[in-house]
């Protein structure tokens, strides 16, 4: 699959992700699934709160261990914001495509939670924040052994 993403599409992700740091940004690619073509198409970026709190790693470290203790190394989009998103999606004739978060001041390539946690629908949009600044950002999807594979980005 390929990620559609226009350029004003990418200066939002940009803007959100150094507004965020030195915590890490999240929130929603919405948009359309072409049948004609490998493409997702992003229509609307959908802005979430990281809500990542101690509770919530305190629950996931039973399951996975070394999840991060805080914002700045991880995210966490509340179940009920996923579900006003995807709501919005559907009376739009939008799907949620993919999944956005930044990475403060590390390369934007996936962890071992990010992987642990990723759904296999979608693709993951990971920006690089280096001292406050977009250095890089990439596209990944996960292969049927559920291991992050790169996914084009097309402009």
């Amino acid at each position: 699959m390929v990620l559609q993403l226009s350029a004003q599409q990418a200066q939002h992700l940009k803007a959100h992700a150094t507004r965020a740091y030195p915590e890490e940004c999240c929130g929603l690619l919405l948009g359309h699934l072409t049948a004609d073509r490998p493409f997702k198409q992003v229509i609307k970026i959908w802005e979430t709160i990281n809500a990542w709190n101690s509770e919530i790693g305190a629950d996931l470290n039973t399951v996975i261990p070394h999840l991060g203790t805080g914002k700045s190394d991880r995210y966490w989009i509340d179940p009920q914001d996923l579900l006003t998103a995807q709501r919005y999606a559907r009376d739009h004739q939008m799907n949620v495509v993919g999944i956005y978060h930044s990475h403060p001041d590390h390369p934007a390539v996936p962890s071992e939670s990010d992987r642990l946690l990723a759904w296999s629908a979608y693709s993951y949009l990971i920006l690089s924040v280096q001292s406050g600044i977009v250095a890089d950002y990439q596209c990944w999807t996960l292969d049927p052994q559920h291991q992050f594979q790169p996914e084009e980005i097309m402009g």
